[in-house]
């Protein structure tokens, strides 16, 4: 796995499993929340992922973009339906999203190289 994508797992790993030992229910039911959001419905689990990424690069968060990028990853998206998320992205955010969009793109190429 690319040094990229690893860094990324492993601190998200170690910082959820902190945050949760301290048995905060509201964090809790939030992330619970958060979970079923992303659960099969009326649309599949790909389609609500790619949403979350399109949400995520317009609201500009990074962290949220690789863990979106690293589900779609594992959801078999091509590359060809990634590049139109991003430009769904651009469209909907504007300029401002590019240098997220080229960070997406790097961490993308990272999970392609395994």
């Amino acid at each position: 796995m690319s040094e990229i994508v690893s860094e990324f797992n492993d601190y998200r790993i170690k910082m959820n499993e902190v945050i949760l030992s301290k048995e905060n229910l509201v964090i809790k039911r939030l992330w619970n929340l958060d979970t079923n959001t992303y659960a099969a419905g009326a649309l599949d689990v790909k389609t609500k992922e790619l949403l979350g990424l399109v949400a995520s690069m317009v609201l500009r968060c990074d962290d949220c973009i690789k863990y979106h990028l690293g589900n779609a990853h594992e959801l078999s998206v091509s590359t060809d339906e990634m590049y139109e998320v991003f430009a769904v992205a651009n469209i909907v955010g504007g300029t401002i999203v590019i240098p997220h969009t080229r960070r997406a793109a790097e961490y993308w190429e990272a999970l392609q190289d395994g």
